[in-house]
């Protein structure tokens, strides 16, 4: 076998470690950036919080003198120098990154946390548990459902899935009509419709319930029961010819089955699911017709490197004994020290490099931010932003990847502003996004009974001087959450 030997050349891209760091700082949205810095401080000792700045002090990390750029691979190799002296100089270690607008108030540090306290779903259903009447392997089998009960209500566990639990793990053997009784108590709890299998299961529950009231509740129960893919489907016609009723009485019945609760697990009266509350990441303010830009600092407190850490440098250089452990220990601060100032600098970095894209965003859509009118939305892509600030169109992607910025018309998240592009009869660009708003208004005011198809969707865009295909309107109505036409049909 004859041995062949190939050249073959590569061309790859490393990123240094502080490039990576940055990278990562940009993808933290402002709520979660607090708690970023915390890990840094705990895990890096030489970093520490700029409690008092000095008024006297106003530089910038820019002019950081004892950071080389040629160090982004720096090795073990660059600290064998004894020499200290570039990490004694104290007075250009503090950061200014907060970019703050002084028109604004500082926000408190002393901030108060409200924390929501009440009874769980499953503290919920534990509670109406101890109210029945079990033996000790009921009451077993029990605690086994209610556990596998999800945040919705329902339980989606086999039951034989259930009695091999029971078997492997609490070493009780039952049968699945044994689990099946207990399943059966459990779902005369409140709220109504817990603990079902299915969505069918989950509203009859909630139905029988309501037995006597009357006729209507009767036909829905026999509509869930024997007609429920009908009724999925808004077969109304069926259903109306199957229990000869008329038009009037079979809308009673299906306002009755709509107004029933498909999620009872979302519905218990002290629900301490963690709230989700929005920190916007930058403040756009309408000036008289001018706009402007604030970042967000309240989340990223200023940060300086140690100043016992340069004591202890002080002490090493004062010194004339420099044995092998003193060496070891400077290295090592000399490290934290670097890593400090690397973090400090892409903090910055961070800060800069957020203001720059959205200050070229709020260029770009300088309309929709006045006026708050849709209409006003221009095309915007990745592309065009990195275009402008010379950026790459990934790191554009991370500053608009979970961000928010708050205007006078709301706060959007900065993924809102970027939106294709649509041409119109008059050649005209328009945001796909304007389309998607007249769409959702043709459907909103169409005639329920006979609701418009996707064809008849598109002849009516068209005939609005926009020219696009059936697909694109079906993939719009997809991403609008908006169903097909005989789903939209009503009595």
């Amino acid at each position: 076998m004859a041995l062949q030997q190939r050249l073959q050349q590569k061309m790859l891209q490393r990123l240094s470690p502080q490039q990576i760091q940055l990278m990562k700082l940009l993808q933290v949205p402002t709520a979660n950036l607090e708690t970023r810095i915390k890990e840094e401080l705990e895990e890096n000792p030489a970093l520490e919080l700029e409690l008092e700045r000095p008024e006297e002090t106003d530089a910038s990390l820019n002019e950081l003198d004892s950071l080389d750029n040629s160090q982004d691979d720096a090795t073990a190799d660059t600290y064998e120098s004894d020499s200290v002296s570039d990490y004694l100089q104290d007075d250009d270690d503090e950061a200014d990154y907060k970019l703050r607008d002084t028109n604004y108030p500082e926000f408190s540090e002393e901030r108060e946390h409200p924390i929501q306290s009440g009874t769980s779903f499953y503290d919920l259903l534990t509670d109406q548990l101890q109210l029945l009447n079990l033996d000790d392997a009921q009451h077993i089998i029990a605690e086994q459902v209610v556990g596998s009960i999800d945040e919705d209500g329902y339980l989606r566990r086999e039951t034989s899935a259930m009695v091999d639990d029971l078997a492997f793990r609490q070493n009780l053997i039952v049968t699945e009509a044994d689990v099946e009784t207990v399943i059966a108590l459990i779902q005369q709890f409140d709220p109504p419709g817990v603990a079902a299998r299915n969505l069918q299961e989950c509203l009859l529950i909630q139905l029988k319930r309501k037995e006597d009231e009357g006729e209507v509740v009767q036909l829905a129960i026999e509509i869930l029961t024997n007609y429920f893919d009908e009724f999925s489907r808004k077969h109304y016609d069926k259903i109306q010819k199957q229990l000869l009723v008329d038009e009037e009485m079979l809308r009673s019945i299906i306002q009755l089955i709509t107004k029933l609760n498909p999620k009872p697990g979302g519905e218990s009266p002290d629900d301490t699911n963690e709230l989700n509350y929005v920190i916007p990441d930058f403040f756009v303010y309408n000036n008289a017709g001018k706009l402007e830009l604030t970042l967000n600092s309240r989340n990223a407190p200023e940060l300086r490197i140690s100043e016992g850490y340069r004591d202890m440098l002080r002490d090493y250089e004062k010194g004339s004994k420099k044995d092998k452990r003193q060496k070891e220990a400077v290295l090592f601060i000399k490290q934290k020290i670097d890593a400090a100032k690397w973090f400090i600098d892409a903090i910055q970095q961070r800060q800069q490099t957020l203001l720059l894209t959205m200050q070229a965003i709020v260029e770009h859509q300088q309309a929709f931010l006045v006026s708050g009118d849709e209409a006003d939305l221009r095309p915007m892509i990745l592309k065009d932003i990195a275009g402008v600030t010379g950026l790459d169109i990934s790191t554009v992607s991370r500053v608009a990847n979970s961000k928010y910025v708050q205007t006078e018309f709301g706060t959007f998240r900065l993924k809102y502003f970027f939106n294709e592009a649509l041409t119109t009869e008059s050649g005209e660009e328009v945001s796909t996004r304007e389309v998607k708003r007249i769409l959702n208004d043709l459907i909103l005011s169409e005639d329920k009974k006979n609701p418009l198809s996707d064809d008849q969707l598109t002849e009516q865009l068209q005939e609005r001087g926009y020219e696009i295909a059936r697909r694109t309107v079906a993939k719009y109505r997809e991403q609008l959450n908006i169903p097909v036409a005989r789903l939209r049909r009503e009595l």
